[in-house]
C-alpha cells in the first residue's frame, strides 16, 4: 500500500552540498561522467523525483556555480566554513522558507529518482524529526569496509547506531559474513524538519561524531530520533579517482537498461 499524504501538505526542498576542495579528490563535483559533470547527474535525478518541490546546489566555489547555472540548475554560494553537509543545509534553510529539507550529497548519484521517494513519502506521512535510508548489504567486503557506513535499528525502525565498523557483530561467525536482513548499509541522504535542522546546527560536535566522523551521530547523542526506511533502489558513490571507472561502467549499464525498457 502506498504511503498516504500528510493532512497538511509540507514542502520539500533538496539541497545538494557541493565543495570543490577535497583532500582525496579535488574538483570532484565537476568530473565528467558520460558527457555530464557529476553534479548534473545528481541534480537531474533529484529534480525528477515526483515528491520534491525544489532542488538547489549549495557550493563554496564559483566554478561549480557556473557549471550548475549552465545546465539550468538553481545554485547558492555559501562561502562560510561549515562543519558538515548538515550544517550547510541548515544555513540554506535559515535563508529560505520551506518546511522539510533533504540533504543529498553531491557525490551520491541516484540510479532512480524513487530512491528519494522512499525517503520523502514516509517522512511526510509520519512524525519523525529526521529520517534517512538503508539498503541491504550483500557483500562481505562492504561489511568490513570502513568507507561503507553501517546502521542498525530498533523494531520500530529508529536508528540505534551508525558505524564504520561491521555492526551488529555476529560473535560466533569467525568469517564475519554479511547476514541478510541483519546487516544494512546506510545511505548518506537525510530529511529533516526545519526546526530539527536549526537545533542540530546549534549543537556542538559530539564525541561519537568526532570519533566516527559521522555527522548523524550528533543527533543520536542529543536524543534526536532518526527514523530509517529501507530502499531497494541503487545509487553510485564516488569518493576517490579510483571509483570513477567503476561508476562510469555502472552508469552506462543503467542507461542501457533504460533504453531497452523504453524501446
Amino acid at each position: 500500500m502506498p504511503w498516504g499524504k500528510a493532512e497538511v501538505a509540507r514542502s520539500v526542498t533538496v539541497v545538494i552540498p557541493a565543495r570543490y576542495g577535497s583532500s582525496r579528490f579535488p574538483g570532484k563535483p565537476l568530473i565528467d561522467l558520460l558527457g555530464k559533470p557529476m553534479i548534473q547527474h545528481v541534480y537531474e535525478q533529484a529534480k525528477a523525483c515526483r515528491v520534491v518541490d525544489e532542488v538547489l546546489v549549495a557550493t563554496d566555489d564559483h566554478r561549480i556555480q557556473r557549471t550548475v547555472e549552465a545546465f539550468g540548475g538553481q545554485v547558492l554560494i555559501m562561502t562560510e566554513p561549515y562543519r558538515t553537509g548538515t550544517d550547510r543545509v541548515a544555513a540554506v534553510a535559515g535563508l529560505r522558507g520551506g518546511d522539510c529539507y533533504v540533504d543529498l550529497q553531491g557525490d551520491e548519484i541516484l540510479l532512480h529518482p524513487d530512491l528519494l521517494t522512499d525517503l520523502v513519502e514516509p517522512f511526510l506521512a509520519g512524525n519523525a524529526p529526521m529520517g534517512t535510508l538503508k539498503r541491504r548489504i550483500d557483500s562481505d567486503q562492504d561489511l568490513q569496509n570502513p568507507g561503507v557506513v553501517k546502521v542498525t535499528t530498533d523494531r520500530e525502525g529508529d536508528a540505534l547506531y551508525f558505524s564504520r565498523s561491521p555492526i551488529p557483530l555476529v560473535r560466533d561467525d569467525p568469517k564475519r559474513s554479511a547476514v541478510p536482513g541483519l546487516h544494512f548499509v546506510h545511505l548518506g541522504v537525510y530529511i529533516y524538519t526545519r526546526e530539527t535542522l536549526a537545533r542540530l546546527a546549534a549543537l556542538p560536535t559530539g564525541l561519537l561524531e568526532e570519533a566516527e566522523k559521522l555527522e548523524q551521530l550528533r543527533a543520536l547523542e542529543n536524543g534526536i530520533r532518526i527514523r530509517v526506511w529501507e530502499t531497494s533502489h541503487q545509487s553510485l558513490r564516488i569518493d576517490s579517482p579510483e571509483d570513477v571507472p567503476v561508476a562510469v561502467t555502472q552508469l552506462r549499464a543503467y542507461r542501457n537498461g533504460l533504453s531497452r525498457t523504453s524501446s
